[in-house]
């Protein structure tokens, strides 16, 4: 297991205001959860908030640029780069992370509640009885 870099380990400090604050290592970055929900990345030194319908005109109004996976590629993420006074002001964070919080729920609930791999897999070799 990778360790925590000191950044991440502040970053979840300061989110533990709004629930159980995780990270685990992803693609290069860590995503951070707060009560098991995905809420932020942490990638480049920086973090990025979870965007929906409902809080990516907020980003765009202060000018928060999303998140670019690949520096040499058009593609984005909606993870948009956090106010930096969310370290410095609890209210702040509470409104922005609360809210990327908010996207993260909103579209955990959109996601069907579909088997696991290993319950499908189990089920496929199910035989039917005979009767």
């Amino acid at each position: 297991m990778k360790p925590q870099p000191p950044f991440v380990s502040f970053v979840l400090e300061q989110f533990s205001i709004l629930g159980d604050a995780t990270a685990r290592f992803m693609m290069g970055g860590y995503v951070v959860y707060v009560d098991s929900i995905v809420c932020a990345l942490v990638a480049d030194g920086a973090v990025f908030l979870k965007g929906d319908q409902h809080n990516i005109p907020d980003f765009e109004a202060r000018g928060l640029k999303p998140f670019k996976p690949f520096p040499d590629q058009d593609a984005v993420m909606k993870y948009f780069e956090a106010p930096p006074e969310i370290f410095e002001d609890p209210d702040a964070l509470r409104k922005w992370v609360g809210g990327a919080l908010q996207a993260g729920q909103r579209s955990a609930k959109k996601k069907p509640a579909g088997k696991s791999v290993a319950k499908k897999a189990a089920a496929a070799k199910k035989v039917p009885k005979k009767k």
